[in-house]
């Protein structure tokens, strides 16, 4: 086969992946339309800020088509997360038969723990930080207004922060991944620690909102999540050293 021939191969095989990908994104995103309901979703999903506001409370809408798009948006982000693993593996396809064998044992468990890792990121998110942070924020409103948010800017800093902590929890794969092939080793790791947790703090005041609850919730995680990829690394780099050693 000719590198032309092969090149073409390569993009049909590429093309072929991305349309399943996609199909298995639609596939989820429909049925949850269906059941059980983009609405329901949003009501899930905006639990914790409905459970901080005062009695009585409810969110807003001030665009006519938000109240049926941003649920369906949000219907749309929560398919993507479902369907993550297909797409994870589709990926993990395309590349294996360029890997070595060593490096396909390592790109499935690779592939699989990251979305595990990825929505652990989003429950935390959820399940812990949400209620935290939305009633530490309303502890600080004054009494002479009346809490309303609008559901599209909640969605936007729904979606940021499940990114955020989503990406986040990807901590240790990087660790890993950057010692098993080389860039780093392990020791240099352990001596820039520092910088790490220092790093770790401004990301916090970057991506999250400007209270010290929030910038904690993502920066304390950082940290440990590292320490945990080190610990990992140090495991991973030893059986590499003994793979190489019987080969």
């Amino acid at each position: 086969m000719s590198i032309e021939e092969n090149f073409v191969s390569h993009l049909m095989e590429l093309r072929d992946r991305l349309i399943r990908s996609m199909a298995a994104f639609i596939v989820v995103f429909l049925v949850l339309m269906v059941y059980p309901g983009a609405g329901h979703i949003f009501d899930f999903l905006s639990e914790p800020i409905q459970l901080a506001l005062p009695h009585g409370t409810k969110m807003i809408a001030t665009g006519v088509t938000t109240p049926f798009m941003v649920p369906v948006k949000l219907t749309a982000m929560v398919a993507f997360v479902l369907s993550l693993p297909v797409t994870l593996y589709q990926m993990w396809a395309f590349i294996a038969p360029g890997l070595y064998q060593h490096e396909k044992r390592l790109a499935l468990p690779i592939v699989f723990s990251s979305t595990i890792l990825f929505l652990l990121g989003i429950a935390f998110c959820q399940y812990i930080v949400f209620g935290r942070v939305f009633a530490f924020i309303n502890e600080f409103a004054p009494s002479s207004i009346t809490p309303a948010p609008d559901i599209e800017a909640y969605m936007s800093f729904v979606l940021s922060m499940f990114m955020a902590f989503g990406l986040t929890f990807e901590v240790p794969i990087v660790v890993v991944v950057l010692v098993y092939t080389g860039v780093i080793t392990v020791e240099k790791l352990v001596e820039i620690r520092g910088y790490v947790i220092v790093t770790a703090f401004i990301l916090a005041a970057i991506f999250t909102p400007p209270d010290v609850m929030s910038q904690l919730f993502l920066a304390v995680p950082i940290c440990l999540l590292y320490e945990l990829g080190v610990l990992v690394a140090k495991l991973v780099g030893r059986r590499k050293q003994d793979l190489l050693e019987k080969a």
